[in-house]
């Protein structure tokens, strides 16, 4: 035999989509592991397809999570994510992806992992890459989760059953630290320039730039964005010098491939999105255009939009000076797909600002069930 198979579960989670695999179905060894990805997403492919597995050529389509028992007195399950690049050969596991977050639950619950009753479940769930709890909140009936309901995301067609986030005590599950430079504000020089930039790692590191400082308006397109090979690679060296910054890496040329992430922030301004919606400035208080593993994010990372919200709440950063004034609890942030909320709770203690809890809501929905085939060489 050529192949063998592993049990596993394709589901949407958010805006993002990735295959599900239970920890003892998979060797321990990182390796390995690795290799299994690689060849369950299709990756490297330099087309960029990932015709020869389940990925999608882009890196919100490109991910495996990995469920096990619980390691943490506070958690009812372990949940470990893997970042798989497409044309190379790389999976990064130094962070965490927001969106899949929110099919943790539901896969604990349909799997059997965590028993819920009908009504509302309250899943806890250790974050393993950045050693945070998550607190995921949705409706279970007839002891499944609930997949059909009412609530509708930007990015996603149709509606589903609500999913409740709270990340709690998001910072520093990177770095150590909210503000790992301890400015809410730096400057990045590259090629001669300067640029201000907040560096913040809330529930992942993320290093925030104002558009206007890169000719930017904060409403181009993800394809605009990406068809300018200069702003690109300006951005991913401001990215890397980033990295530094924050601990991250001690060469930018050592800069993990999938943190920090980089976002162009810019005040509300009225723009299209992708779904032709036109999308007034009154409507939002802060606009992001986002890269994540070199690609323009046609929407945003959740974990992303949850940094951004934290990083508006906090005095002196770029994002609290360009978004409008906060009237209510959450953050309303215009991405390329539309609107994304954000319920940001920060306060400022006597060792600095610390952030209390992210909230953001999402929904989820199982897409197959079965096994994935893999060379039998990789087991």
């Amino acid at each position: 035999m050529d192949q063998a198979f592993i049990p596993a579960v394709f589901m949407r989670g958010g805006s993002s989509k990735g295959v599900f695999f239970h920890r003892k179905d998979l060797p321990e060894d990182r390796a390995r592991r690795d290799a299994i990805f690689l060849s369950v997403l299709g990756s490297p492919d330099p087309y960029g397809r990932q015709l020869d597995g389940l990925g999608g050529g882009i890196s919100s389509l490109s991910k495996a999570v990995i469920i096990g028992a619980p390691t943490h007195p506070d958690a009812d399950v372990d949940y470990l994510f893997a970042q798989v690049a497409v044309d190379r050969p790389l999976v990064d596991w130094s962070s965490n992806c927001g969106n899949l977050s929110s099919a943790v639950g539901p896969f604990a619950v349909d799997e059997g992992l965590v028993r819920a009753s009908d009504g509302e479940a309250l899943i806890r769930i250790h974050q393993v890459n950045t050693q945070r709890i998550i607190h995921a909140r949705f409706p279970v009936r007839g002891g499944r989760a609930a997949v059909a309901g009412e609530f509708a995301m930007a990015g996603v067609a149709g509606t589903g059953a609500r999913i409740r986030l709270d990340f709690l005590a998001p910072g520093g599950g990177a770095t150590g630290a909210l503000l790992p430079t301890g400015n809410p504000r730096d400057t990045l020089e590259h090629e001669g320039r300067r640029y201000a930039a907040t560096l913040v790692d809330a529930a992942n590191a993320c290093v925030f730039l104002d558009a206007r400082e890169l000719g930017l308006s904060g409403t181009e397109s993800p394809d605009a964005i990406e068809a300018d090979a200069t702003l690109m690679a300006r951005l991913d060296a401001l990215r890397r010098l980033a990295a530094v910054c924050m601990g991250l890496a001690e060469r930018p040329e050592d800069a993990p491939l999938a943190i920090p992430k980089v976002a162009v922030v810019a005040p509300p301004a009225e723009y299209r999105a992708l779904d032709s919606a036109s999308i007034a400035a009154g409507t939002h208080d802060i606009a992001v255009r986002m890269i994540s593993m070199e690609r323009a994010h046609r929407a945003v990372p959740l974990t992303g939009g949850m940094a951004l919200g934290v990083a508006c709440r906090i005095e002196g950063s770029l994002p609290h000076a360009l978004a409008a004034p906060l009237r209510t609890e959450e953050v309303r942030v215009a991405n390329p797909s539309g609107l994304l909320s954000v319920g940001a709770e920060v306060s400022r203690r006597e060792t600095g600002w610390f952030a209390d809890s992210a909230v953001v809501f999402r929904s989820a929905r199982r897409l197959m069930q079965g096994a994935v085939a893999v060379p039998m060489r990789l087991l």
